[in-house]
């Protein structure tokens, strides 16, 4: 007594049949061609505009600033400074202490007025290298 396998018995009874032994070729298959899916995400027209740097999170302007360093728009010390967690605590140019303990990398955070704080800050001080990094982080979140 032999045993047959179901699968092949029915693909042999399939190709053998005179009505379905032409659309049993792989040849005659044919792929239908759909219009492409819909994109995830949109490029903005506005391409000479930057991100808003008054209300981003210290994750995404890590994100920008390596862009930026990869593209070649911002130095290394620029880099490393842009990537620098935040203090705990900093001085406004009045003197006034400002608390950055709550700021996280989810934490939407004015940058753009803390970096033109502190080189206010740098300047009156004198720190000529400290000046020049924090000029290039305020002009790299200006453009």
């Amino acid at each position: 007594m032999e045993i047959f396998s179901v699968r092949s018995s029915q693909s042999l009874l399939f190709k053998n049949n005179p009505n379905n032994a032409k659309s049993s070729k792989t040849s005659d298959i044919q792929i239908e061609t759909r219009a492409p899916a819909p994109a995830s995400f949109q490029i903005e027209d506005d391409v000479g505009e930057g991100p808003d740097f008054t209300a981003v999170s210290p994750g995404e302007l890590r994100n920008y600033a390596r862009q930026g360093f990869d593209s070649g728009l911002i130095d290394q010390n620029t880099y490393a400074a842009i990537s620098e967690p935040l203090p705990m605590h900093a001085i406004d140019p009045l003197g006034n202490i400002i608390d950055l303990s709550s700021v996280t990398d989810g934490t939407s955070f004015n940058f753009l007025d803390y970096y033109k704080n502190q080189l206010q800050i740098a300047m009156s001080i004198g720190d000529s290298e400290e000046v020049q990094t924090l000029k290039s982080i305020v002009s790299f979140l200006n453009a």
